[in-house]
């Protein structure tokens, strides 16, 4: 029998054994940029690279309804969540966020969450011991909701924070961290949709063209308002991913101490040297390991096929490491995007394609804005780094510092 032929193993206990590591080591192995493999009882083929990239963002080849595991529609999207539509049901609910990429949208989020990390930097100062990821968290949904208008009163930002990081943090995993994801959502949705439904009976009042009145009273195409829950699912939609920022504020943290050099440059506000730190973190260190989608009809990539009803999958981490495209991949060097700006389907950490009419997250810009402006606020903060365990092991996903960055002597600028 032909060996390409033969009965695929599954491989879906590897994935969660061999973490980010899995997929990249599969296509060594294959000596190429495609794999057939087996994943969730069904067959798979994963691809890599900007032409594989467009390949998978066509609507004609992949669909996200049903596609999503609802151990992660559970814990990190929510039942009903823009990325489970497809089609026009996807444009029309893709509506509700793409007014957020405006510039000054942009510029108002990022406003907000530099506001809160000034306001949080003197308390951190009083404190024998601050743990980065946990503050920028809380930095970050504090920011968050007052930019989106939610009302104070409906705010305590450290449990939001706790929930909305539990969410990511448990949504590729079994046990504990899975469990407490959900149980997470669970009392978010339930709270968020009371928010929303306060808002419409007129009880609370979003203000005018805040995400949360947007949120409140967006239509599906002629569609009536969404129901409350499908509301909330979106609202945390917008908090969520915000808050998940704190992952590349502790890389990012990790990045300077490994590298200091790039302390200099940040502290004098080279504002094009601050994204292109930004692209290479978000490049360099592991968020997403890979993005999948069912497949709409029989599928064949240089020379390996999938059937329809199978899966693709989209090789994030591979291709954000991949040699042919970064030649020093493993190198940590933002000066490779200066004057150079990554090509829309080249750095793909959180998706590909065009924003506006697929899949790649709508977010990315806010997320890129953010971690400008708050890795500038890390390289003029004096602090001291004491012996911790700064290790991010690629079988936890998605992985972090095991220590979460814990500094010590914080002191403000």
């Amino acid at each position: 029998m032909d060996a390409r032929r033969r009965p695929l193993m599954d491989r879906t206990l590897a994935v969660l054994t061999e973490g980010y590591a899995w997929l990249p080591d599969r296509m060594r192995e294959s000596a190429g940029s495609v794999v057939r493999t087996r994943l969730l009882g069904r067959p798979a083929l994963a691809v890599r690279g900007p032409d594989a990239v467009r390949f998978f963002y066509d609507e004609t080849h992949v669909r996200r309804h049903g596609a999503v595991p609802a151990p992660v529609l559970h814990t990190l999207f929510g039942q009903g969540a823009v990325h489970t539509l497809d089609g026009g049901a996807h444009r029309a609910r893709k509506e509700l966020f793409l007014p957020l990429l405006d510039p000054d949208r942009v510029a108002g989020l990022t406003r907000h969450v530099t506001e809160a990390w000034d306001e949080a930097v003197p308390a951190w100062s009083g404190r024998a011991r601050v743990v980065l990821f946990d503050e920028a968290a809380v930095v970050l949904t504090r920011g968050v909701c007052r930019w989106a208008g939610l009302p104070d009163e409906a705010v305590d930002a450290e449990p939001l924070a706790r929930d909305l990081i539990a969410m990511v943090d448990g949504f590729a995993t079994p046990g504990p961290r899975h469990l407490r994801a959900r149980r997470a959502r669970s009392r978010q949705e339930a709270r968020t949709a009371r928010l929303i439904e306060d808002v419409r009976s007129g009880t609370v009042t979003a203000p005018a063209g805040s995400v949360l009145e947007r949120v409140a009273r967006h239509r599906d195409g002629t569609d009536g308002p969404l129901d409350a829950r499908t509301a909330a699912v979106e609202l945390l939609n917008v908090l969520r991913p915000t808050a998940a920022v704190s992952w590349f504020v502790a890389f990012s943290a990790h990045a300077l101490h490994r590298w200091p050099g790039h302390r200099e440059r940040l502290r004098g506000g080279d504002g094009a040297f601050a994204t292109a730190f930004a692209h290479e973190v978000r490049r360099f260190y592991p968020f997403a390991p890979f993005l999948g989608g069912r497949t709409v009809t029989d599928l064949t990539w240089h020379g390996e096929s999938v059937p329809a009803g199978g899966i693709l999958l989209l090789d994030v981490y591979g291709q954000n490491h991949d040699e042919e495209l970064w030649g020093d991949p493993y190198a940590f060097r933002p000066e490779r995007f200066l004057g150079r700006p990554p090509e829309r389907d080249e750095l793909v950490p959180q998706g590909g394609a065009d924003p506006a009419t697929g899949h790649r997250c709508p977010g990315e810009r806010l997320t890129v804005g953010l971690l400008e402006a708050l890795a500038v606020r890390l390289a003029r903060l004096e602090y001291t780094v004491p012996a911790q365990d700064l290790r991010i092991p690629l079988r936890r996903i998605p992985t972090r510092p095991r220590s979460g960055f814990a500094v010590t002597g914080v002191r403000a600028p």
